[in-house]
């Protein structure tokens, strides 16, 4: 009978404690069954990217402020669960802000998982220091704080930090990751609560649902150590993060984080800036570099990417990566892709044969059959738009060539090298980023169709990219899918994939990835040779190879304006402010090379 007494109680107390959650409330210290707590003074976490400071923990305000006051370089403290946020910023207005997220919880007692399992990829624990390399380069590209890999191997067993990746079955690429805090294990919390931070996936990533997955992983590894609920922190204008919470049940909680006030919060504390807000990201880089130097930075025209920068005397207009510096002659030659070849053909780079569309049916198919595939692309145009790679037939050449004439009235047939692309980007006509860019795919989860997967991968590239990189719904992915042997309609396998565009641009849903480190010499003169020969300073230069690490390689085309955002965490814009405004580059910068240079000279 007591046993029955104490499950009863037991029920009572989980049922008040859920009321007492929505509404806010704090639980009392004894807990059900018994057992009671009393939570650790002024308690505060490490978790590598900064510390999470327990706010509730803290009685005196001056001393939250100044735990806050001890946040490391580079690095980004979270006080959470503050108690009175106005009488906390009271005490330091100057140097701490309320940040503009929403706490949500779930309810653990109430929550129930979902009998689908992942398809095409798995969750399970970090378990290697490749791992934690592979979740800071997720970091990275969502422009998150990253974390030493040390610190993730040396936490590996650390009782309140629990580390879930997503890995792809086919390539054993970790493409998403979460972390989560057990709450009583970090400071003896009465409330026996848990929450989730750092939920990132791969932008490039193609299986849909992996944000979900990763969530709800968490949740059940809480919820089987008999946690009560499991917070979370999302931007107040996060409205697809907060549409995916929503449809798992969380709700809601009137709790509040503080953050210091510093280099990497600035853009949440310094007020709204409607020409900055609407720079694209290739526009927004730039400027942020040039602000970090104490360079003014005047948005001229936001949705054109337009905006001076001035430091002294020296003023420079600039769209994006595209300079003053760049001269009309050297913008003209890279506007008409016939004429780009042939001067960098004439400077000895390599390049395909190519002829003019004009040229009649006849004319085609014979240069179809002597290439095996063609690529079709307009004459003058940018982001990928007209371009068909692997044209095989006549039939399919015309309707690319129709489709090239909406961007140009000159269309241009190129020799298909079978290969990778490779952008270069050459600042000063130095290699200063090299990536691959692969056509955009979709792996089948056995449940949705091609035309849903490409709906979702183009979404979440929009979203990584602020809206650059989309899939265009065209006759070009609809040859593509029908050339994979599939209509857009049909339910792809799982773990099957399909290439949907046979272009890499990143406007059409390429994917980047980069091999600076790796690239082969041969490429890197050729794509300085051709950078020297249009006599333009900062270029993408896009090369067709067979590996990065290899000679062999066909010209493809110079781009005027490349997207510097694009080749994180190569210093690409650092290096283009360099070239802007050298004297803005520390001193000691520039001695060491001038005497590299010097160095080099000599030899």
């Amino acid at each position: 009978m007591a046993d029955m007494r104490d499950k009863q109680q037991h029920g009572v107390d989980k049922h008040r404690l859920r009321r007492m959650h929505r509404d806010g409330m704090k639980p009392p210290i004894n807990q059900p069954g018994g057992a009671a707590y009393q939570a650790q003074e002024n308690a505060i976490l490490d978790c590598g990217w900064g510390r999470l400071v327990f706010g509730q923990t803290f009685d005196d305000p001056k001393e939250l402020v100044s735990s806050l006051r001890e946040e490391g370089t580079a690095r980004r403290d979270i006080a959470f669960y503050v108690r009175d946020p106005h009488v906390l910023l009271s005490h330091a207005p100057q140097e701490i802000f309320l940040d503009p997220s929403h706490t949500y919880r779930l309810d653990l007692a109430t929550y129930r998982s979902d009998p689908r399992r992942p398809r095409g990829y798995f969750i399970r624990r970090m378990s290697s220091e490749q791992d934690a390399n592979e979740v800071n380069r997720i970091y990275q590209s969502r422009g998150m704080v990253q974390v030493h890999p040390g610190f993730f191997w040396s936490n590996r067993d650390n009782r309140a930090l629990t580390y879930f990746v997503a890995e792809d079955e086919t390539t054993g690429a970790i493409i998403g990751t979460v972390t989560g805090v057990h709450n009583r294990r970090a400071f003896n919390d009465p409330e026996n609560g848990s929450s989730l931070w750092c939920l990132a996936v791969d932008p490039q990533a193609t299986q849909p649902g992996i944000g979900e997955a990763l969530v709800r992983r968490l949740a059940e590894h809480f919820q089987a150590r008999e946690c009560a609920f499991m917070d979370l922190s999302v931007m107040h204008d996060n409205d697809k993060a907060i549409a995916l919470y929503d449809k798992l049940g969380f709700y809601r909680v009137p709790y509040f984080a503080v953050k210091r006030k510093n280099e990497i919060n600035e853009k949440l504390f310094t007020g709204t800036d409607d020409d900055y807000d609407h720079l694209n990201p290739y526009a927004r880089i730039i400027v942020d570099e040039a602000r970090r130097r104490g360079i003014h930075a005047e948005v001229t025209d936001a949705p054109g990417g337009f905006f001076r920068l001035t430091q002294g005397g020296r003023t420079i207009h600039c769209r994006e990566s595209l300079s003053e510096l760049t001269s009309a002659i050297a913008m003209s030659i890279c506007d008409d892709k016939s004429v780009t070849r042939r001067t960098v053909e004439a400077a000895g780079v390599k390049v395909p044969e190519q002829m003019d569309a004009d040229v009649g049916d006849e004319a085609i198919a014979a240069f179809i059959e002597t290439h095996g595939s063609i690529v079709v692309k307009p004459a003058r145009g940018e982001q990928g738009r007209g371009i068909a790679v692997g044209i095989d037939n006549l039939e399919d050449a015309k309707t690319a060539i129709a489709a090239a004439r909406q961007q140009s009235d000159r269309v241009l047939l190129e020799a298909c090298f079978n290969g990778e692309d490779l952008r270069l980007i050459v600042i000063d006509y130095r290699l200063v980023a090299a990536a691959l860019r692969r056509p955009p795919h979709i792996t089948g989860d056995g449940r949705s169709s091609v035309r849903e997967l490409i709906e979702h991968l183009s979404r979440r590239r929009a979203a990584a990219t602020g809206g650059e990189s989309r899939i265009p719904d065209d006759a070009e992915t609809t040859r593509c899918v029908k050339n994979a042997g599939y209509d857009m309609d049909a339910v792809l396998p799982k773990g099957e994939w399909i290439a949907v565009r046979k272009t890499a641009n990143l406007h059409t849903g390429g994917t980047i990835h980069d091999v600076t480190g790796e690239v082969h010499p041969t490429l890197v003169q050729a794509a300085i040779a051709a950078a020297r020969a249009i006599e333009i300073p900062v270029t993408g230069i896009d090369l067709m190879v067979k590996d990065p690490r290899q000679p062999d390689y066909v010209f493809i085309e110079a781009n005027e304006r490349p997207g510097l955002a694009n080749h994180e965490p190569q210093p690409t814009a650092e290096r283009f402010i360099d070239l802007l405004f050298p004297l803005s580059i520390p001193f000691s910068v520039r001695a060491a090379r001038n005497q590299q240079q010097k160095s080099r000279k000599d030899e």
